[in-house]
């Protein structure tokens, strides 16, 4: 492993502890966008920290998009690189009023975290914590999340902006910042002004172990099951109500219980999840996602719901049905490919940080899905996050450092190479 010539110096951990407290997170029943007017907040701060280093674009858009760009140092042509972090956290937990703590010089063993003991980020469940014994690490007083999805992003992208502007001495091409809102509920790049932007590669800063680059992603869709009863008065029912909550409740019932859903499966299984369901008697709507790695995965799994639908149906005669199925994001793998520099160029930064690069995929989406399909190859490398969208999320200020230096090796690296 190659260590780093370069003398880093970081402010990556005091950025994380001014971003988290700001709350952000998003709302997956609000239309606008951002879905929350707060995430602006964030960016407001963001745009005006970029200005202070004299990146003199940065600013802060109407749909709560920050942009910003280090200008080329080089002679060379080079290819515009982005770096791209989500602003807003997940709605599964509060993010309200986080009160960020740091273990320092952690020796290993359960961490309980103060504002809540029964919050408990066992060893044993958590076995990342066994490769960070002397590191310090960040949690929430266990009252919230913590926030480092992906706020831990957003400052290691913010503390490698600093460092290039601080140090020209290091060549680069031209640097794009994008920090977008509302990646938690699917909707992150909705808004986002490519034309604007101007980059030809980008990299989400979104991963968890130190040392991941992620080319790979699940393909999603989103199913929308509509079912229509039969109402009649309960008093004098017999025969002749078809209760579409029932219905919906039989359809649940029938779905896999030991595979195909996220409890039972991992690596490159896929699953078929409902995560809503509301309605009266006359009519019900259950809304599912659907995960695969290929798109035949996704085709097998939403005829498999369909099927199930069948023959719930099948007992109530009268009663109807109608299943939306909503493509959401698609493998990024399938572009990242085509460009396989984008990844070497990211293993050899990581190599010169002192880490051993992984390949590996994601259970899941990132804003560098749908950018990757929208002309702009993105591929995800880590933050350092762990237990997102939880009250035991943690990360670590030496996983943090690593992935901020991986940002700077990889500027430095594109215009070598080019």
């Amino acid at each position: 492993m190659v260590s780093s010539p370069l003398r880093f110096t970081h402010s990556v951990t005091e950025r994380l502890l001014r971003y988290v407290v700001i709350d952000t997170q998003s709302d997956p029943a609000s239309p606008a966008c951002p879905s929350t007017e707060k995430q602006k907040d964030l960016g407001r701060l963001l745009a005006a920290e970029l200005q202070a280093m004299q990146i003199r674009d940065a600013h802060l858009d109407e749909y709560g998009y920050v942009y910003a760009t280090i200008p080329a140092n080089t002679a060379k042509k080079v290819p515009v690189i982005c770096f791209c972090s989500h602003m807003d956290t997940s709605p599964d937990c509060s993010g309200k009023d986080v009160k960020p703590q740091i273990v320092r010089n952690y020796r290993g063993g359960d961490i309980v975290l103060p504002g809540d003991p029964s919050q408990i980020i066992r060893a044993a469940e958590h076995p990342a914590l066994a490769d960070q014994i002397g590191n310090d690490i960040v949690t929430s007083d266990g009252t919230t999340l913590l926030g480092a999805d992906n706020k831990a992003g957003l400052a290691e992208i913010m503390d490698a902006a600093h460092f290039l502007t601080k140090n020209p001495q290091i060549k680069h091409g031209a640097i794009k910042i994008l920090f977008t809102p509302d990646e938690e509920i699917g909707r992150g790049v909705d808004k986002a002004d490519l034309n604007k932007l101007g980059a030809d590669f980008a990299y989400t800063i979104d991963g968890e172990t130190a040392g991941n680059i992620e080319d790979e992603t699940f393909s999603a869709d989103a199913a929308t099951l509509t079912i229509e009863g039969v109402s009649t008065h309960p008093g004098f029912a017999k025969g002749k109500m078809e209760h579409a909550i029932k219905i919906a409740a039989g359809i649940v019932e029938r779905l896999p219980k030991h595979t195909c859903s996220p409890e039972t499966t991992e690596g490159k299984e896929g699953f078929l999840h409902p995560i809503g369901i509301s309605g009266a008697l006359e009519k019900a709507t259950l809304h599912f996602i659907v995960r695969d790695f290929n798109e035949q995965g996704l085709l097998d799994k939403e005829a498999l719901l369909e099927n199930i639908v069948k023959q719930v149906m099948s007992d109530y005669p009268r009663s109807s049905y109608r299943l939306e199925i909503k493509p959401q994001y698609r493998n990024m793998k399938l572009v990242i490919d085509r460009h396989p520099e984008i990844i070497d160029h990211a293993m050899e930064a990581i190599r010169r940080t002192g880490l051993q690069p992984v390949k590996t995929s994601i259970r899941g989406g990132t804003d560098g899905s749908r950018l990757s399909f929208m002309g702009l190859p993105c591929p995800n490398i880590f933050a350092g996050e762990h237990a997102f969208h939880s009250r035991q999320e943690w990360v670590s200020v030496q996983d943090m450092e690593k992935a901020m230096q991986t940002i700077v090796h990889l500027a430095m690296i594109w215009e070598e190479r080019a």
